[in-house]
């Protein structure tokens, strides 16, 4: 007679944890679209979409009428027109949902302090620790749900269990349905009682599971695995052996409903950075270079602004048959300097040929730690003479750190009250204004999943009208941003 303790030494697997918790998850229903549809409530009934209709769109949102004829994010926008040419296409208004999510998370926040947002739109609780006042978790995920519709006029969709990855799991199954009338609605809340995930999770198909993509799931295919349960039965080792030790042992775990990971309200982040997909694939390096200045920038000032240093920039390049690459490169010393950090991403840069065409370009910094953190000195630091120009390195030519960073300072201020097109590089600007990376807001530094534009335009477009504000020069100087050093909004 086997008995659990047996059970588990011959599966590998540990037993669900004794302490239960109880997390929930919510995720919004059609959060962009929705969003759109309080302010333009003529639409309601038609098939609506969130991004770009242009040639290099991309489908951010998909109203419950859209995808019903197949359209889904992240589909490409000409296709989506193919499958339902009756849509109405909406630009991505990135500020007002970042508003709307903004008081959604505080709802949440007034139910529990242990609140993980996981992008605008979607987050993990933990109320185990507020039941009493607040009720168990299915009476919690009711309660979240009157209290978002009600005060947002908003839907969402919500999953309770005793870990996070069931939890999401469990949202899924509370979603509404398509159909061209409308959406179909779903249960609202789903709920996975402790002792029922094994119930819950063995039928599903193996790709429900975190971790499982294409290539993972060609190799589980091939060993016969389809199911959640088809791979819990296969003993640690051979899973190990097919998938390696770290994926095997995750994946084992989960299969047998292991997720011990907490919410973390406060999770930091691991890097921070911009992409930018063009309308047509650029071949020169010259347009390469401006646009890294661009990027670079955008970079710099996000990292200021949440008091972060990054040690490693990263260039990711995409060329035009889709083939993708990244290069990186680790500096002496962490930096938030938009110089520096545009500088290292020039250097990798210069070791990659355009001439194929780039279809996007990135630029992100990662090895992240706040700004104020005492470094060690090197002996080789003393008396360190400035950088050259276009060179990774603490300092811009001819000038000090102190001097750097004092002018960093006013150019955050002056975007802070004059808008972020207020002041930038000089090679930047043209008649239209400077024309800085879009910021695509989500919650907190961390890089999400990107809010759907045209991505066929480099960025969302800005307001120039003249409005009251410093009246800056273009300098004289060559400064490492590669022109004049800085260019104002007149």
């Amino acid at each position: 007679m086997s008995t659990p303790a047996a059970d588990e030494e011959a599966t590998g697997a540990r037993a669900p944890t004794a302490t239960r918790r109880t997390i929930v998850h919510v995720d919004m229903d059609a959060f962009f679209v929705s969003v759109e549809l309080l302010d333009r409530p003529e639409l309601r009934g038609r098939p609506v979409i969130v991004g770009g209709a242009g040639g290099r769109g991309v489908v951010a949102a998909a109203s419950y009428e859209a995808r019903a004829y197949g359209v889904h994010s992240a589909m490409p926008s000409v296709q989506a027109q193919r499958l339902c040419p009756q849509a109405v296409f909406l630009d991505g208004r990135y500020h007002r949902y970042a508003e709307v999510s903004e008081r959604v998370m505080a709802i949440f926040a007034s139910f529990t302090p242990l609140v993980e947002p996981l992008s605008l739109d979607e987050a993990f609780l933990d109320v185990t620790g507020v039941q009493r006042l607040h009720g168990t978790g299915p009476e919690i995920a009711a309660a979240v749900r009157r209290r978002v519709l009600e005060e947002e006029g908003l839907t969402c969709s919500v999953g309770v269990a005793p870990t996070k990855f069931l939890a999401k799991l469990a949202s899924e199954e509370a979603k509404p349905g398509a159909s061209p009338e409308g959406p179909v609605l779903g249960p609202g809340v789903h709920v996975i009682e402790p002792g029922e995930e094994l119930a819950f999770l063995h039928p599903l198909p193996v790709q429900a599971l975190w971790g499982v993509g294409p290539a993972t799931l060609a190799r589980l295919q091939r060993l016969g695995i389809v199911t959640v349960g088809d791979l819990a039965g296969l003993p640690l080792d051979v899973l190990a052996g097919a998938l390696g030790p770290a994926a095997g042992r995750h994946l084992h775990g989960l299969a047998h409903g292991v997720d011990d990971r907490p919410v973390e309200p406060d999770r930091a982040p691991k890097s921070i950075g911009h992409e930018e997909t063009f309308a047509h694939d650029l071949f020169r390096r010259e347009a390469l270079e401006r646009e890294i200045v661009r990027l670079g920038d955008a970079v710099a000032a996000r990292l200021r602004q949440h008091g972060l240093v990054g040690r490693t920039v990263t260039l990711k390049v995409r060329f035009g048959d889709f083939h993708t690459i990244t290069r990186a490169s680790t500096l002496d010393r962490a930096t938030d300097s938009a110089p520096v950090v545009i500088g290292a991403a020039k250097a990798l840069l210069a070791r990659i040929d355009p001439a194929p065409g780039v279809r996007l370009l990135g630029v992100s910094t990662s090895g992240l730690r706040p700004a104020g953190e005492p470094v060690q000195l090197r002996f080789d630091d003393l008396g360190e003479a400035p950088a050259t120009p276009g060179t990774p390195g603490p300092l811009a030519p001819g000038d000090g750190v102190a001097a750097w960073e004092e002018a960093e300072a006013a150019i955050d201020a002056i975007r802070e009250r004059f808008g972020a097109d207020a002041i930038g590089p000089a090679t930047l600007a043209d008649e239209a204004g400077i024309r800085r990376a879009a910021r695509r807001p989500g919650l907190g530094p961390a890089v999400g999943r990107g809010i759907g534009t045209d991505r066929s335009t480099p960025a969302p477009t800005v307001d120039r009208r003249p409005r009251a504000g410093p009246r800056l020069g273009v300098g004289g100087s060559t400064g490492p941003w590669g022109r004049p050093e800085i260019a104002g909004r007149g």
